[in-house]
């Protein structure tokens, strides 16, 4: 299936190569990802510190460069996406753009919720998938690169129901999900949330930290590199030997 890709502002200043990963995976499930061209933000800090001018003008850009198309748009993030297709409408109410932004939302996918469905009438699971894999526990003391723990930011897991299928495509694809106490618990960072309140913030993140901590595994992954650099940084302060990757860089790492 040929589709459109956004890879999210942040993944292109910050970690390009997972946009590169996320299209790669997409081609080994069969299909033809095309970059966004021209695709800037789309406009999900400004919208939650309240700007909404600001947040419109920001996300149109992006909107003019999803154009006229029918195909889905598969987005490398949680947040983006939800951002897209569940707050789009309600931003660009009473413009000239509301009848492409509601459009447009109808076509936006996030990553793992776009390769485990596509081709199915079945919806994403609204759950966070535990029951979807065995009890891990001997694995998740090995330390093995096939022992991951999926931190669900908050976004994805909440208003895309994405925890199941970011589980999902892992599954598919060899790895062994390993539970850690808390898993529906937000990082801190909340974009700037973290900024006003570094310090209930640096207490999220730790309290996430010490339950990935407690079950022995070191690799952890979620579908928003936000969330996972916020973790890393804490964890690089603290010491800590944990590994943060997106999951499309997993999905084409070999277990």
């Amino acid at each position: 299936m040929r589709v459109q890709f956004f890879a999210s502002c942040l993944v292109e200043l910050l970690q390009p190569d997972v946009g590169t990963a996320a299209q790669r995976a997409l081609g080994a499930a069969g299909h033809e990802p095309e970059a966004l061209v021209g695709a800037t933000c789309c406009g999900q800090p400004a919208y939650n510190a309240g700007y909404g001018a600001e947040a419109r003008r920001v996300a149109r850009r992006t909107l003019r460069a999803l154009g006229d198309d029918d195909r889905p748009c598969v987005v490398a993030s949680g947040s983006c996406a939800t951002m897209m297709s569940h707050h789009w409408p309600e931003l660009f109410e009473g413009t000239p753009e509301e009848t492409a932004a509601r459009r447009a939302a109808r076509r936006i996918a996030e990553l793992t919720a776009f390769m485990t469905t596509a081709g199915s009438d079945a919806a994403p699971d609204g759950g966070t998938g535990h029951d979807d894999h065995a009890d891990v526990s001997d694995t998740s003391r090995a330390g093995g690169p096939t022992a991951v723990i999926v931190h669900d930011s908050c976004h994805a897991l909440r208003e895309l129901g994405a925890g199941a299928t970011v589980r999902r495509a892992l599954s598919d694809t060899g790895h062994v999900m390993v539970d850690a106490d808390g898993g529906e618990r937000c990082c801190g960072f909340g974009g700037s949330f973290s900024v006003k309140m570094p310090a209930v913030s640096v207490a999220m993140a730790d309290e996430k930290l010490d339950s990935f901590v407690a079950t022995g595994c070191e690799q952890v992954t979620s579908c928003d590199l936000s969330c996972l650099l916020h973790l890393q940084g804490r964890a690089r302060r603290r010491g800590l030997g944990l590994r943060f990757d997106h999951v499309a860089t997993l999905l084409n790492r070999e277990p």
